[in-house]
């Protein structure tokens, strides 16, 4: 059968107004309940790239997340939200971002993401290092932000899920994996994978376009996706967006690992009638690699933020 994606137009971020086009959204399914069971620990997976550059929707909104937590408890879930940012902690890249009274008001947990080998069926990564929190949940829901990627061109459903690789591993991918667009896009599908979420729910009521993932602009596209299908979803949102899905190391890797579909099923809107004629792709794609000084650099950056600027930031807000 051909894989569902879900899609639906949702022009703005009132909470009601985001549970009940949620409840749409997932009727296909069956709603939450067809994925979350009572009693389950939900990993909530939002992109929580940066709280650096607030206003440019470089991160999964905080509404989007809370409205998903909230129809996790009516199922009788427990979610929980992690996620392993470029620098600093998930807690604190989730309060710089505006995050902090929605965690508090939902007494959602914030968990910072360890490191575990996991093997795999890819004769090109027999192991990958990922989070132990992922790997563990009884369902990961996956919620990224759509954004325009200098390097990969596309971020969304399976470019977030590499944030369940932990710290600086990252980095290191960037290194190890980077030279080759081909093995990098492969390493980020073999994650996806391996990380198989139950449901991704994409974000773009408010998308970011152009020199993305945090350097380009906010773009209203009013929409909402979900699937329980990762791969489909971004074929999908490349289709909608114009983008020959040959110029996206995931999706051509995904072709590569037969995980690209002839059809796809629309429940809800045709793709066709999503279509956005002029999303801005980056002004020229940059190089996927990272060289060694670069990864020093950006180790003492993520150690300097969370070990420094971050508790100090909590020691402000805690003293009288």
């Amino acid at each position: 059968m051909s894989p569902t994606v879900a899609l639906l137009r949702v022009d703005h971020y009132e909470a009601q107004l985001l549970n009940e086009r949620l409840a749409t959204l997932l009727a296909p399914w069956g709603g939450m309940p067809a994925f979350v069971k009572p009693g389950q620990k939900v990993l909530l997976k939002p992109n929580l790239l940066t709280g650096s550059r607030p206003g440019k929707e470089c991160v999964t909104r905080p509404e989007l997340v809370a409205a998903i937590a909230r129809q996790v408890r009516q199922a009788g879930g427990e979610p929980f939200l992690g996620d392993s940012p470029a620098f600093g902690s998930a807690k604190g890249v989730a309060i710089a971002s505006g995050y902090g009274s929605m965690l508090e008001e939902l007494a959602i947990p914030v968990v910072e993401f360890r490191g575990v080998r996991q093997s795999t069926d890819s004769p090109a990564f027999q192991h990958l290092r990922l989070s132990r929190e992922a790997l563990g949940a009884d369902v990961v829901i996956n919620i990224p932000k759509l954004k325009s990627h200098v390097q990969l061109m596309l971020s969304a459903g399976v470019k977030n899920l590499f944030g369940c690789v932990p710290g600086k591993m990252k980095a290191w991918w960037h290194l190890e994996a980077g030279k080759d667009r081909d093995r990098f896009g492969e390493m980020l599908v073999e994650t996806a994978r391996a990380i198989a979420p139950a449901l991704t729910i994409l974000d773009a009521i408010v998308a970011h376009e152009g020199n993305g993932p945090s350097n380009g602009e906010p773009r209203s596209l009013q929409l909402l996706g979900a699937s329980t299908n990762v791969f489909a979803l971004d074929q999908a949102i490349a289709s909608l967006l114009g983008i020959d899905w040959r110029s996206v190391p995931t999706l051509t890797a995904a072709e590569r690992l037969q995980l690209r579909y002839e059809t796809l099923h629309y429940p809800l809107l045709d793709v066709q009638d999503c279509c956005i004629t002029d999303w801005r792709l980056p002004d020229r794609l940059m190089p996927i690699d990272f060289g060694a000084p670069r990864v020093l650099r950006s180790t003492l950056k993520h150690l300097y933020i969370r070990l420094i600027k971050e508790r100090f930031q909590n020691y402000a807000r805690s003293s009288p």
